[in-house]
């Protein structure tokens, strides 16, 4: 349906500035004391710029220059800017988690822009959570709204060669507790992984979430793949502020392209990338939003149908800055093809397709054709069983290829300081085939499912060689993380699933081309631990933690809050 053009009298900011009363006087007044005269707003779109910047966040410790180039963007086009600070999830200092706190920055983003003065957003985000809270509480109010991504940053450098963040922390890690490297060489490490703004350079949940967010049709094209660092970022972001305005005059708002084929799209290009594992829980929760349906088995109908076409670590050997110069995310989506709809609406007006026109790849061994593809198919992979009856998930492209099917005995761990303490323990009864369980590290045991599923390899077998084990958890595990790791089990032990009744000594068994992860442990035997099974406390009483305990739905559901999901918007308030 084509929608009218709006008029001045239409926007929605009009409620506040442009009527005679007393309410409007005082709106008015308040903007003079910031030095603003009625021509600067009167009669123009009011884009909020919901800005994830923080001192703690160095993923995003460019966006104060961002946020100044958008409002360029948006004052050149006619609109009235105002910076809106929202709470800056910082990946490497959040504690427990970032994960905890993603839905109260969507809550905050869907407040904000609801309780304001606004006609249109445009949002900075990129660090991990912040692309799908944004994005989730966009959806739910419905604005005109577009996303700039933060970028990722410069490769890392050690001793001439290049480093990948989390991947390469992961890798050299492992060497130092093996004792293949010296502590000089661990300080070399830490110097040169990180060396400019901008977000993970490996394909880990951020590039991940951010090329998912380009692929639904919320970014410019081109617009994901960008390092941090380059000029034409900060052109991007100017280009960003110019077209939201423009948006809100045509109406463009998030669920007009946040459909079935956008969600399908977005889900095809994560498998193609090789991407993060979070991204199910993301994407799941982001579809909810917009009222469609996704689940874990959309996902593994078009993981059986998608090559790996991306060689980006850790799936593959290149970083992000050299995605961007063989083509980036626009390459990539022209090598799909027909697995991608590109008949699909986008922010600047054109379909995906059109987005895509003129379009190439200048290296084949970064971005493969079809043909020759870095994996067949099975990006990600989504396994059942009675072990995980609604569902885990598993990256076959990240983990050595012998254990892929796999019975083991099972070693566990109650909690995540029981694994800190024991792992290293000289006497622990554990070998290359055993298989590593950690208990109570999902949304509500942990809680805030951190990313925790990387469990360590004990040192004795580092030092034997070992550097691949089959490893369960209702943990996550980041995107710049591999290994034969087993995530996102559901239900969760906490809440009683059957994770929380897996005993030492217990074979598992995994396959993942037949899609299974099984107990092998009698049903009677089941039933009589599940009768003795205590449910934990609670592990908070107070706060934003007590009101996440009681409404976060389990990893197959997205991990948003039930009162949350999708549903008509709330009404926007009177003004009194």
């Amino acid at each position: 349906m084509t929608k009218v053009r709006k008029a001045p009298t239409d926007l929605r900011s009009h409620r506040w500035f442009g009527v005679n009363d007393l309410r409007a006087f005082g709106h008015r007044s308040r903007i003079a004391q910031m030095g603003y005269s009625r021509s600067d707003y009167a009669g123009k779109p009011v884009i909020a710029i919901i800005n994830t910047w923080s001192d703690i966040n160095p993923c995003h410790s460019h966006f104060r220059a961002r946020a100044e180039e958008v409002k360029r963007g948006v004052w050149q086009a006619g609109g009235f800017p105002l910076e809106m600070p929202a709470i800056s999830l910082s990946e490497p200092f959040q504690k427990p988690t970032t994960m905890l706190y993603r839905n109260l920055l969507a809550m905050e983003t869907e407040e904000l822009l609801r309780s304001y003065p606004v006609d249109g957003c445009v949002l900075l985000g990129g660090c991990d959570k912040t692309t799908p809270a944004l994005i989730m509480g966009a959806l739910s109010m419905n604005l005109p709204a577009i996303f700039v991504p933060a970028g990722p940053m410069l490769r890392g450098d050690f001793k001439g060669k290049f480093l990948g963040s989390g991947s390469d922390t992961w890798k050299y890690w492992a060497e130092l507790r093996a004792g293949n490297i010296t502590e000089q060489d661990w300080q070399g490490v830490e110097e040169g992984i990180a060396r400019a703004p901008g977000h993970c350079m490996t394909m880990g949940t951020a590039s991940t979430m951010t090329s998912a967010a380009e692929a639904i049709g919320l970014t410019l094209p081109g617009a994901a793949s960008i390092p941090a660092a380059d000029s034409r970022h900060a052109q991007m972001a100017t280009l960003s502020g110019k077209r939201v305005v423009e948006m809100v005059w045509e109406d463009v708002c998030p669920r007009d392209i946040v459909d079935a084929r956008a969600i399908d799209n977005a889900v095809t290009t994560v498998l193609a990338l090789g991407g993060s594992t979070n991204a199910i829980v993301h994407l799941i929760a982001l579809a909810r939003r917009a009222g469609v349906p996704l689940d874990l088995a959309r996902f593994d109908a078009l993981a059986r149908r998608t090559p790996v076409l991306a060689n980006i670590r850790p799936s593959g050997k290149y970083l992000m800055e050299d995605f961007f110069y063989a083509g980036g995310l626009r390459g990539l989506l022209t090598r799909l093809g027909d697995l991608v709809d590109v008949k699909a609406p986008t922010v600047n007006g054109r379909t995906l397709g059109q987005n895509l026109e003129g379009a190439e790849v200048y290296h084949d061994d970064v971005i493969r054709p079809r043909d020759n593809p870095l994996v067949e198919r099975d990006g990600l992979a989504v396994l059942r069983g009675n072990l995980a009856p609604d569902g885990a998930v598993i990256k076959p492209a990240a983990m050595e290829l012998h254990l892929q099917r796999h019975i083991g005995r099972a070693v566990v761990f109650r909690d995540y300081n029981d694994l800190a303490a024991r792992i290293d323990e000289p006497a622990l009864d554990i070998d290359k085939d055993s298989v590593i369980v950690l208990q109570s590290s999902g949304p509500q045991g942990a809680p805030g499912m951190p990313e925790w599923g990387q469990l360590p390899i004990p040192k004795k077998l580092l030092q034997q060689g070992v550097r691949d084990m089959v490893r369960i958890s209702d943990a996550r595990m980041s995107g710049t993380s591999y290994g034969a790791c087993v995530l996102h089990v559901a239900p969760e032990s906490h809440v009683g699933g059957p994770l929380a009744l897996v005993r030492d000594g217990d074979l598992i068994e995994l396959d993942v081309a037949g899609r299974r992860i099984e107990l092998m442990v009698g049903a009677a035997e089941l039933a009589a631990r599940r009768a003795a099974w205590t449910p934990p406390a609670a592990r908070y009483s107070r706060g934003f933690g007590a009101l996440y305990l009681k409404h976060v739905t389990q990893a197959d559901k997205g991990c948003d809050f039930d009162f949350l999901e999708d549903g008509a918007a709330t009404s926007d308030p009177e003004i009194h």
